[in-house]
Formats: C-alpha cells, sequence, structure tokens
C-alpha cells in the first residue's frame, strides 16, 4: 500500500487568525495566554485537515519562523539578548523584530533573508567561535502532546542545513560547529523516540544546492553519528534536483528519502536504482509552490510503473511544505468558476494526493470520478480562449535588443540628471510606500465594495497622498514620494490594471512573521489596459517643487511574487509583464515625471539555486527589466530597489541593468553587502539602506552615520544617496516621522562635514 504523509501546512489561519492574535499582542491588546490558544487553534485544525493522510506533520507551526524556533530548539540566540530579563516567549520576539511589545527595550533584531528561492524570509542564525548549543525541546514535546492521533511525523530542520542556513559573526567556519551541535540532536532523537515517535522528518535541503567538499562529508559524518534504531529518520530534499549530490544522500543511512519529483523528475529512476532495498521513497508529486491542480491521470501514468517497482516503499506527499501557498480555493466564492476549477491550493493538495494513493493502491476505478472531473479541468483550461491574446503574441515576439539600451552612458545621463535635479550631496529619500492608516483601507475597502463612490474615494487618497507630501517637505527630505495610498500590494496593484491576471480574497501567503501577502494568479497573456499611477504621481508632483519619484513594481518581481501560468517559459510571460510596465513608463515620462523607480526586490529570489543555471536566467531577467526601462530620455533617472537580497555574487549582473540609482538593504548586515565593491567598481549611484524598516525601533542619527561613513569606504560620496532599506508601509507614522528626522540629520551631519573636508583640503593647497 502506498503511504502519504505531508511536509507541512500554511501556518497563518484560514483567514489569517495568527497575523492578527501576534499583531494584538505586541500591541498590549491581548496576552500571551490568548497568542498561545490562538496558535493552538490554528494546528488542531491543521491536525485534522491531515486526518485523510497516514501521517500528520507536527512542529511545522510557528509564531513566527521555523528557522528561529530551531535556533531556540537549539539553544542558539545572539548573545545580546541574553541579559534582557523577558518570557521565553517576548525573547524570541525581540530577536525576530527587534522589540517583542511596544514597551519593550529595542535591540538589533536577528538578519532576516529568503528562504532558498522563495519570498518566504527567515531569521538568520547567529554562530561566532564561542557558540555552544543546549537542548530546549520542550515547544515541539508540547505539539506532540496536543495532537491526539498516533500517526505523528514530527519536522525539524537537520543540522547541516541549520549551519548552512546561518552565518559567522566573527571568522570562524560554522561547519567547525558541527561536532558540538550533534549531541544535541542526538538528545533529541532519543526523547523523541520515549515520546513514542516512529518516524521523524528531517529537513536538508541543501542536498539540492551546489556543495563542495566540506559541507558533503559533513552530511556523511552528520547521518552515520545520527543513525539509530530507536527512530526512523525521513531525510528531506525540495526546490530542486540532486544531481551531483544523489548518490550521496541515497547512500546515507536514514530509513527513507523524500524528493522532489515536480522539480526533480528525471532523476526518480536513478535514485531508485541507487535506494538501497530496505529504504523508502517518498515522492513529492504535488506542486507545493505553485496553484494549479495537478494533472491526476498523467501523474498515474508516471507514478505506476514505480509502484510496481517499489511497493509499499513508495511514499507519495507534496514536493516541499504547502507554507508556500493559499489555505483553501473553497474561500474563494467571488472567483471566475472557469479558473476556480482550475486551482489547488493546500486542502485541495492533500485531497489529490489521497486521490492518488487510492487510485495506485484500490485501481483507477476507486476513484473514476474524481479522475474523470480532473481530467475535465485540465482539458478546459489548455483550450480555454481567456488565455491567448494575438496581438501579444506578435508584440513580444518584435522584441528587439535595441528596445534595452540607454542612449548615453551614466556618466553622460549624470550630468544631465544633476542639471535638471541640482541635488544636494547625499541626496535623501524613501523606497516609496508610507503607512497604511485606518483610514486609507476603510476607504479602499468601502470603494471596492462600492459603498464609496469613485470620486470621493479619489478625494480621500489624495488628501492622504498630500499629508505624505507635506510630512516629507517638513522632514526635509530631497526626493519625494506620493506614499502609495492607493494601493492594496505592489504587486496586486499593478495586476488589476493588466490583463491576465486574476485576483483571490483569502489566497494569503505568509512573507514572514505577522507579513502576509496575497500574490495574484497569472493565467493568461498580459498587456496594459489604461493608465496606472500617473494621476497619484502626477497630483503629489502638483504639490511640491522637490522631485516625486514615479514608483512600479519591476517584471521580475511581478513574475516571482505571482503565481505564474505553467504553460510556457517563463522568460516569455516576463517579457509580457516587461512591454505592459514600459508602457507605463513612458506614460510617466509623458506626464513630466523626471524620477522614476523600477522595484525589483525579487530578482535575487528567482536566482536558481544551482549557479550553472545562473546565466540563462539573469540573461532573460535582466533583459526584461532593461525592457521595461531603458525607453526613456537621458534626462529620467531610473532607480530600481533591491531588499533582503544578497547580490554580491552577481554584481555584475546588477551593474548590467543600468539603472542610475539602486537602493537595497544594508543596515541589518552593518554594511556587509558592501563588501563585494572593495574588488568591483559599481559605475552607477547606490543606496545602502541605513534604515531597518522591519523592526518598530528608530535608528539614531550617530547609527546611520556610521553606516554611510562605512559606505564610503567603498563607494565615492558624489554616488551616495541616504534611504531606508524598504517601504514604510508596515510601520506607524508615529515611528516613521522621528527616524526619517533622524535619517535626515545624518545626511546634514555628513555634508557638513564633506564641506569642511572640502574646505580643509583647498586651505592646505
Amino acid at each position: 500500500m502506498v503511504t502519504t504523509h505531508n511536509l507541512g501546512l500554511p501556518r497563518i489561519g484560514s483567514k489569517r487568525q495568527l497575523k492578527f492574535s501576534l499583531e494584538a499582542y505586541w500591541r498590549g491588546e491581548i496576552d500571551a495566554h490568548q497568542l498561545m490558544t490562538a496558535g493552538e487553534r490554528i494546528r488542531a485544525q491543521n491536525h485534522q485537515h491531515q486526518q485523510l493522510l497516514d501521517w500528520i506533520s507536527v512542529g511545522d507551526f510557528s509564531l513566527y519562523d521555523h528557522v528561529l524556533d530551531t535556533s531556540i530548539l537549539l539553544g542558539n540566540l545572539p548573545r545580546r539578548f541574553a541579559q534582557q530579563q523577558l518570557t521565553p516567549l517576548d525573547r524570541y520576539f525581540q530577536v525576530a523584530r527587534g522589540r517583542s511589545t511596544d514597551v519593550s527595550t529595542p535591540l538589533a533584531a536577528a538578519e532576516m533573508t529568503k528562504w532558498f528561492d522563495t519570498n518566504y524570509h527567515y531569521l538568520v542564525p547567529e554562530f561566532d567561535r564561542e557558540t555552544r548549543f543546549e537542548l530546549h525541546p520542550q515547544q515541539l514535546l508540547r505539539q506532540i502532546e496536543e495532537c491526539q492521533s498516533k500517526n505523528l511525523k514530527p519536522v525539524i530542520i537537520g543540522p547541516v542545513t541549520y549551519l548552512w542556513l546561518g552565518k559567522s559573526k566573527d571568522e570562524s567556519n560554522p561547519l567547525d560547529l558541527l561536532e558540538p551541535l550533534l549531541p544535541v540532536y542526538q538528545q533529541l532523537l532519543q526523547q523523541l523516540a520515549e515520546a513514542g515517535i516512529e518516524w521523524l522528518q528531517i529537513d536538508e535541503p541543501i542536498l539540492v544546492t551546489e556543495l563542495d567538499q566540506s559541507w558533503r562529508h559533513a552530511l556523511r559524518n552528520t547521518y552515520f553519528r545520527l543513525q539509530t534504531k530507536a527512530i526512523k529518520l525521513l531525510l528531506t530534499t525540495y526546490f530542486g534536483s540532486l544531481k551531483e549530490n544523489l548518490q550521496l544522500a541515497c547512500e546515507l543511512p536514514v530509513a527513507g528519502l523524500h524528493i522532489d519529483a515536480t522539480r526533480a523528475r528525471d532523476e526518480i529512476d536513478r535514485i531508485i536504482d541507487w535506494l538501497p532495498q530496505h529504504k523508502i521513497l517518498s515522492l513529492g508529486v504535488i506542486d507545493g509552490r505553485n496553484i494549479w491542480k495537478c494533472d491526476l491521470n498523467s501523474q498515474l501514468d508516471w507514478l505506476e510503473p514505480i509502484h510496481q517497482r517499489l511497493g509499499e516503499r513508495l511514499w507519495l506527499a507534496p514536493s516541499c511544505s504547502l507554507l508556500h501557498v493559499p489555505v483553501d480555493i473553497e474561500s474563494e466564492t467571488d472567483l471566475d468558476g472557469a479558473l476556480k476549477s482550475w486551482l489547488s491550493f493546500a486542502l485541495q493538495k492533500l485531497s489529490e494526493l489521497k486521490t492518488l494513493a487510492k487510485a495506485l493502491n484500490n485501481g483507477r476505478q476507486s476513484v473514476a470520478r474524481q479522475l474523470n472531473d480532473n481530467a475535465e479541468a485540465i482539458r478546459r483550461r489548455s483550450g480555454s480562449q481567456q488565455i491567448h491574446i494575438p496581438a501579444v503574441i506578435q508584440r513580444t515576439a518584435e522584441i528587439t535588443a535595441e528596445m534595452g539600451q540607454r542612449k548615453n552612458s551614466f556618466t553622460t545621463r549624470r550630468t544631465i540628471q544633476q542639471r535638471s535635479l541640482n541635488l544636494p550631496l547625499y541626496p535623501t529619500t524613501t523606497i516609496g510606500s508610507f503607512p497604511q492608516t485606518n483610514t486609507i483601507r476603510q476607504s479602499r475597502k468601502a470603494y471596492r465594495e462600492g459603498q464609496l463612490c469613485g470620486a470621493d474615494y479619489r478625494a480621500t487618497m489624495e488628501k492622504e497622498i498630500a499629508q505624505a507630501i507635506r510630512q516629507q517637505e517638513d522632514v526635509g527630505l530631497d526626493v519625494l514620494v506620493h506614499g502609495e495610498a492607493e494601493r492594496n500590494d505592489m504587486v496586486e496593484y499593478f495586476a488589476e490594471f493588466l490583463s491576465g491576471f486574476a485576483f483571490t480574497r483569502f489566497g494569503w501567503v505568509q512573507s514572514y512573521g505577522s507579513r502576509c501577502v496575497k500574490p495574484p494568479i497569472i493565467y493568461g497573456d498580459i498587456q496594459r489596459q489604461s493608465d496606472i499611477t500617473t494621476h497619484w504621481t502626477s497630483y503629489a508632483q502638483s504639490l511640491t517643487s522637490k522631485p516625486v519619484k514615479g514608483m512600479l513594481t519591476g517584471p521580475v518581481t511581478m513574475l516571482n511574487w505571482s503565481f505564474v501560468r505553467n504553460d510556457q517559459p517563463l522568460a516569455l510571460t516576463c517579457n509580457q509583464l516587461a512591454l505592459a510596465l514600459r508602457d507605463e513608463v513612458l506614460a510617466l515620462e509623458r506626464a513630466g515625471t523626471a524620477i522614476i523607480q523600477i522595484d525589483e526586490a525579487a530578482l535575487r529570489e528567482g536566482l536558481p539555486l544551482r549557479r550553472k543555471q545562473w546565466p540563462d536566467y539573469l540573461d532573460w531577467a535582466l533583459s526584461a527589466f532593461r525592457l521595461t526601462a531603458n525607453g526613456v530620455q537621458d534626462d529620467t533617472q531610473i532607480h530600481t530597489h533591491m531588499c533582503y537580497s544578497e547580490f554580491n555574487d552577481i554584481i555584475e549582473s546588477i551593474a548590467a541593468m543600468d539603472a542610475d540609482v539602486i537602493t537595497i538593504e544594508t543596515s541589518r548586515s552593518d554594511m556587509e553587502l558592501l563588501d563585494v565593491f572593495e574588488s568591483y567598481e559599481y559605475p552607477n549611484a547606490i543606496g545602502p539602506g541605513v534604515y531597518d524598516i522591519h523592526t518598530p525601533n528608530i535608528p539614531s542619527i550617530g547609527s546611520m552615520v556610521k553606516l554611510i561613513q562605512l559606505a564610503q569606504q567603498r563607494i565615492p560620496a558624489e554616488r551616495l544617496w541616504i534611504n531606508p532599506d524598504c517601504g514604510l508601509k508596515t510601520r506607524q507614522w508615529q515611528e516613521v516621522i522621528p527616524a526619517l528626522k533622524n535619517m535626515q540629520q545624518a545626511a546634514r551631519q555628513l555634508r557638513e562635514a564633506a564641506r569642511l573636508d572640502s574646505q580643509r583640503t583647498s586651505n592646505a593647497g
């Protein structure tokens, strides 16, 4: 009999219950007991949803981040948090956010970065030579105890992946910590065995990346050390193929191996040949990263011969944790019926899994109705007239390389732009968004529900824009933004003006902590249907003599932060997006917008996990950005923004974007992201973020001056901008205003220091 299991479920709740409970706790509106009760309810629902499977996953729930939970499990928190007199819960949130409740002491939060090639952010473990580990399994054991099923499969991150995910704060090698770490994992395995656990899912997704011999040896050493008869280990990989690590993964002394069969299907026959006869093989046959229905009949055509070979050794699961998809398509009562029939969210994916297993165990006739319904949905999607637009197909075919080139070099453009913009040294700006107040949210909701007419909605948004302009002028910023009051989300908002997109009401996915996003669905060909931002930007510019940036989301980020159609190459879909956004860029320029920012926050996120595949991705991704941006005249200044993206290894590609100014995240990493500029002379201007917007902490003037001084060691002052790390949408005005005032004061101090240096040099001469 085929066995079914799951690698993890969304933990936010079907209506984002976790988000609202977390934020209420941080505001002091509920206590710790109420917060923990909310978490228990979500876990109970998730356990219930998994009852149709043979094994129920536990330990996949987190109040904020599962990597931070692993750091708690292993007793490894940054040393700066050790002296705080806080409850364990508040210390947990202080590590995550820099502050727990509004009255707690602010500290520098742990660094945050992307989880492999997803849009989920994790808290980076910190290591140094003095790092010690100590088992704290209480949270995991409580989750095991509260689940009543006997068929429990706890989920943990493996020790080698945990070290790989972390960052040393000194010159030490994280692998040097493997020796003291393994006894802690051995203790954990023993305690789980004593709790009655038969199978443990231990995630080592680094097996799908390129590993040098030291990491490969670490994996081999680890699992020979952890092998035990007390508990069975299911070694779990996802997000890609094993390639050169295939033999290693098959030979490790574990009871079972999980493979992402949606991305490594061509390896499965070799894995079956290599895998010892006593090991089970778990195949991730349902795509855990996208929302399209699985073609069940096609999947069975492939699986049936494998089942004949493996028999009871075959397990089925989603490809990865379902953390990356929304909870339930049945909540989407407003979605177009035809489109809805093509989709599958987390709960539907579990049902698809059950159908496949039942067909393999009892024959296709046992699930004939489900298979027929699925086949009809697949057929209707492939033949739908909603998908293809001949004019878009023709325009995309006519793209030329010249469309992606600026007329002159950055040096020439910079002179022209400086003459027209007349900006000071260290110009200050923000990344685009300002706090989304209750007035903004309520007005948007009322407008969408027909309770507020278009004229009144526009008047309300213009009032909010006017306030944002006044606040920025009061602070003294040099380049202003309109604040994006009218935007629900940086991707969804633009998608609403483009053909080929669909939208959900409850399709929320966790990005980090309480931050959730609702990716739109790209189902067909894309073209711009009307102006998107020109009215709002032009209105803001009419209120001030200072330049106001036009704010757009770039094509690669639109692609990577959407659920994308899987019936054509990503590069083709990205070019369609680029052409649509190019039309908006040119409309802004015609309306008199002198600075246009095209955010590519997710450019690096889309990089394949293996470097050998990078050139192809970067070729079409950067071409799409240039196609969007480079139709403008030389006096139009193009900015782009990348948040939480370590791009040192693709710096030449970043330079090839040829944006006049790039703004990036650097504050949590103390400008470490700029180390690459010691060996690479970046040609254009750059704004290294000096203000961490993912924490409520207000940065001091001195801290920001220090960060820019660090940046000056790599980038000439005349090419440095000063800005926050990211948009300010999720913050409160009472946090934003003092932070921006400090940022502006830091710029003034730096300008004065530069003036005095110039004066001394002149006098010396």
